[in-house]
């Protein structure tokens, strides 16, 4: 599988695999699934409430502990920075690991107004070993700015939400501009998902490929990390198989083209949203 290296350089797999809501023995059964069909970048988040079966399901793939990055989230509720610190090392825990991969803030808040403090407990987790790489989700361009500047740290990823309904084209050019690495949650667009719109459905016959292979080729041609969730294994496997076919920039610049202004899946803006 290709890769990203991040502005920390430490590398990630161009596909992740997004672990919500997979819970319980069924979870830990399609997590590793996952990892047995190639994936080695777990997403996850305290939110999820799956942190122990992600970490189980790691252990009971019998991969080097080395070989596979896990991302999780602090939660809104725990942005002072003493909360923060305290979320991340009961993460690690849950997890059953030393050291957390990726180390993201869930969601903003801004009408709470804790999001630097949490980016500061990143950046201090970071030294202190807890955390390898730190980042951010949900952030818009301002926020990122100011705990840029308040720092002087910039993430080394910015997980969106990113399907070809909502293709986000300026928020990925303010991640590049910083070089931050853009990762897309819900990359398919979910029941939103456009398997049969014209665009999709004419590159996937073009292609000889499924519209949900040609929709995770659209984010990788715009560098963006996709981060799928199947329990399906046969669907795990076909989301990994986006590396044999090229879109052309027609094919890429169309499925682009199905965005639209209320393109979010639940009204998620970051600067409204707030999350527990």
């Amino acid at each position: 599988m290709n890769s990203h290296t991040l502005n920390d350089s430490t590398e990630v797999p161009a596909i992740g695999f997004g672990t919500y809501p997979l819970k319980d023995e069924e979870g830990i059964t399609a997590i590793v699934g996952a990892l047995e069909a190639g994936y080695r970048y777990l997403d996850t988040a305290v939110n999820y409430g799956n942190e122990t079966e992600v970490g189980e399901a790691l252990r009971r793939s019998g991969l080097p502990r080395e070989d596979v990055r896990i991302a999780t989230k602090i939660p809104g509720r725990f942005h002072a920075k003493d909360l923060a610190l305290t979320s991340l090392r009961d993460s690690a825990q849950r997890l059953g690991v030393e050291q957390i991969d990726v180390g993201l803030i869930h969601w903003p808040n801004p009408s709470v107004g804790l999001y630097v403090e949490a980016w500061q407990a990143l950046v201090e987790a970071q030294q202190e070993g807890l955390v390898r790489t730190i980042g951010v989700s949900n952030f818009t361009g301002e926020h990122l700015r100011r705990i840029i500047d308040e720092t002087g740290v910039t993430p080394a990823i910015n997980q969106i939400e990113v399907h070809p309904l909502f293709p986000q084209q300026e928020m990925l050019q303010v991640d590049a501009d910083l070089g931050i690495l853009t990762q897309a949650w819900s990359p398919m667009g979910k029941r939103s998902a456009p398997f049969e719109a014209e665009p999709v459905a004419a590159a996937a016959k073009a292609h000889d490929v499924s519209p949900g292979q040609v929709i995770l080729r659209w984010h990788l041609q715009r560098g963006v990390m996709p981060l799928p969730k199947s329990a399906t294994p046969s669907r795990q496997a076909d989301n990994l198989d986006v590396f044999g076919f090229e879109l052309s920039q027609q094919e890429v610049d169309a499925i682009s083209a199905l965005g639209r202004p209320d393109g979010r899946l639940f009204g998620g803006d970051p600067d409204t949203h707030d999350e527990q």
